[in-house]
């Protein structure tokens, strides 16, 4: 589904992304994992556009992407959360999934004043939606509650959520288990395999927790350096020498 081809991006001599090529398999849940400094993120940032890399070309389903704008992603269905969740905290936890989708037409002041009727049909059809994605990462019973007041692995949950609101191809997850406690994690980690295997989602995730990688993630991904190191299973990636002084240390 996703093809990076000889990608490069440097910042001042820095060297952050060296001759990167993966592919992300419609319906799968890939990791990427590497020590701090390894790339990952910016691989992310340039993936969904808020990074132009200097050299390299990115496809989504054999069409080349390479440089467009995050809003253009989007629409392509590129969807990416953070390591710290981007609410909107002023905002109940429904409302934050409600103003999700895409060119509503109540977003048009025209459309307010000859349209009123159409705008509450589609209004009510996303309230249901959010209902639905509520139920599904129980989260119903914060339904009304301010997102600024929200856990941080509530937070992350929020953020799955609002991926749920559109048709995602794709949804690139930033340490979504960062500052996660187990139970709350293993909630998260429960719906990221259901909606793979109900919803046929594609996931591609950096993450530290080799717990968690190991109940959710194939193929893994190691970088080291802006370089890929190798790709593998995550039995094969622990028992790797290479991986194991790069990433995992030496006791």
């Amino acid at each position: 589904m996703l093809s990076i081809k000889n990608l490069y991006k440097s910042f001042g001599g820095i060297q952050a992304i060296n001759n990167v090529s993966i592919d992300v398999k419609q319906g799968s849940i890939t990791a990427l994992i590497g020590p701090n400094g390894a790339g990952k993120t910016t691989l992310f940032n340039v993936i969904n556009g808020s990074i132009k890399p200097d050299a390299g070309e990115i496809t989504l389903d054999n069409i080349n992407i390479t440089g467009h704008e995050p809003y253009q992603l989007f629409n392509l269905g590129i969807l990416r959360t953070f390591q710290i969740a981007h609410e909107f905290s002023s905002l109940t936890v429904k409302d934050n999934l409600m103003m999700v989708p895409p060119n509503q037409i109540g977003e048009s002041i025209l459309q307010t004043w000859i349209s009123p009727q159409k705008i509450k049909i589609e209004e009510n059809e996303i309230s249901k939606k959010a209902d639905e994605v509520m139920d599904f990462l129980q989260l119903k019973h914060l339904s009304n509650e301010y997102a600024g007041n929200l856990s941080g692995g509530q937070k992350k949950l929020l953020e799955l959520g609002r991926t749920m609101m559109v048709k995602p191809k794709i949804v690139l997850l930033d340490e979504v288990g960062a500052g996660v406690n187990r139970t709350l994690l293993n909630n998260i980690g429960d719906a990221i395999l259901r909606l793979n295997k109900e919803l046929n989602y594609t996931f591609c995730m950096i993450e530290h927790d080799i717990e968690f990688i190991s109940k959710l993630c194939n193929p893994v991904i190691v970088m080291a350096g802006g370089a890929i190191l190798m790709e593998d299973t995550i039995s094969n990636v622990k028992e790797n020498e290479r991986v194991i002084e790069v990433y995992l240390g030496r006791s």
